[in-house]
């Protein structure tokens, strides 16, 4: 079992920036790929970014590419998403996922989510 605990959402201007955190307990975090997925009102939950067990994999979905970073702090057990360039369309929950790396691609075969953290973007 992995327990994850996202922080660091809010209001923000268009344009502007937020990082997110994501902490976990339980088994031991390197043994995971890590990801970030985000859903808004009346939409799927969808990828955002996610990245391997060493941190030296990313891959990202086309929305924030350029904008959005994810990086890790195994020896924290924390994953981060440093939000640029924000814009009203990335209005979401934002939930962090403990999954895996399989042929290039973030894939989630386990079950395990955090509550999620509320971001608002006004324009």
């Amino acid at each position: 079992q992995v327990q994850l605990v996202e922080s660091g959402g809010g209001l923000v201007e268009a344009g502007g920036s937020l990082r997110l955190s994501c902490a976990a307990s339980g088994r031991t975090f390197s043994d995971y790929a890590l990801g970030w997925f985000r859903q808004a009102p009346g939409k799927e939950r969808e990828f955002v970014a996610g990245i391997s067990w060493t941190g030296s994999k990313t891959d990202y979905a086309d929305a924030v590419k350029g904008r959005f970073a994810i990086s890790r702090d195994n020896a924290k057990n924390t994953v981060y998403l440093q939000m640029n360039s924000l814009k009203p369309e990335d209005t979401a929950v934002y939930y962090c996922n403990a999954g895996a790396w399989s042929g290039g691609d973030y894939v989630v075969p386990y079950d395990y989510w955090g509550q999620g953290t509320q971001v608002t973007v006004s324009s």
